[in-house]
């Protein structure tokens, strides 16, 4: 059963390697190039024009490295599994909109603010409640109604503020990864190091499932989880399609994720904390992204407030630039910072484990 994640991690990584040139060449030939702000660093200017909305290449590898995954062992895919590449290319859908009306209506700001949250809010409120149906015969469905850091929390939520809590994930991290998307590789490559900790943390709940609790040695700190195991399957296809598209993304970028990607990896990045009951958990191993996130938070509440700024741009990866880092010497120092989040993360969900055992 193992192997569906071997697979589905090398075909990802195959298919994107093959896939992002093709799809750079297309885009380039119809000319969906990347505009750039002016008011940004000057090293900028020269990626203008750059092919973008390159998210398509690592969302369809992802989905099809999942179903082929499940032909090639002949395990069928689970809902689990399903709902959580829907929300991942439903978000992708509303960011491949956005894109487009930028580049190819020539509208700079893209989808215009309510359409934009109206149909985020459409793809989020749909995997909320799909979420919360689909028992198995232990009666766990995907999500749960109960909050979670490494595993439930023992007070239920309920179903309505169930789908607010599930909503305002789902816009929090796309929104962070959005912003973490302003440098070559930056958003992939630490993109890439929390799809590995929840491939780990898939494998993790799967071999320590309750549904297996008349053979663990200790069964008071099993996991009730609807499918870990096919979770595992989707974050290490996310893993190993984000890291061939990394080859391609990485400094001197041939292409960017855009809307397009960085929307699809905050969706997804959600769909796995909510189905794996690591809900506050991806706050810590996501962290770069909270970071970024919190430093705009930060400038424009300031700005506001005081008329003054605390960095010199933000997101804060733009504030280094401006300090005179490199732009390879931020993405490199920030991913750091991305797996220092992670190996955190992930101590703390042993630990948990550890301490009920």
């Amino acid at each position: 059963m193992m192997n569906q994640v071997l697979f589905s991690g090398v075909i990802g990584l195959f298919l994107t390697l093959i896939g992002t040139p093709l799809l750079i060449k297309l885009l380039a030939r119809k000319g969906y190039g990347q505009y750039i702000r002016d008011d940004g660093p000057r090293e900028h200017a020269s990626k203008r024009g750059t092919p973008t909305m390159g998210g398509i290449a690592f969302i369809l590898a992802t989905v099809a490295a999942y179903f082929l995954s499940k032909v090639i062992t002949g395990k069928p895919p689970t809902y689990t599994g399903v709902l959580v590449l829907g929300l991942m290319v439903g978000m992708g859908l509303v960011g491949f909109l956005d894109d487009y009306i930028k580049i190819v209506k020539r509208r700079s700001l893209g989808l215009r603010a309510k359409a934009k949250m109206a149909g985020q809010l459409i793809v989020g409120v749909a995997f909320a409640v799909l979420a919360l149906q689909f028992q198995d015969a232990r009666g766990n469905t995907p999500a749960s109604t109960k909050l979670s850091f490494i595993t439930d929390f023992g007070w239920t939520i309920g179903p309505v503020l169930f789908v607010v809590w599930a909503l305002f994930m789902i816009l929090a991290m796309s929104n962070g990864v959005n912003l973490t998307d302003g440098l070559d590789g930056l958003a992939t490559g630490a993109s890439v190091l929390v799809f590995g900790a929840y491939t780990f943390i898939g494998v993790w709940q799967f071999q320590e499932s309750c549904a297996n609790a008349l053979t663990l040695t200790n069964p008071g700190a099993c996991y009730e989880v609807r499918d870990p195991l096919d979770l595992a399957v989707v974050a290490s296809a996310l893993m190993g399609a984000c890291l061939g598209f990394l080859w391609w993304n990485t400094s001197p970028a041939k292409i960017f994720m855009g809307d397009t990607g960085s929307l699809a990896l905050g969706g997804v990045l959600t769909g796995l904390a909510i189905c794996s009951r690591t809900e506050l958990l991806l706050a810590i191993m996501g962290g770069l992204f909270v970071l970024i996130t919190m430093s705009v938070v930060i400038q424009v509440g300031s700005f506001r407030l005081t008329g003054k700024r605390v960095f010199r741009m933000a997101p804060l990866q733009h504030h280094f630039e401006l300090k005179g880092w490199s732009e390879v010497l931020v993405v490199v120092r920030f991913w750091i910072i991305q797996g220092i989040c992670v190996i955190v993360g992930l101590g703390l969900f042993y630990a948990g484990w550890a301490a009920d055992k």
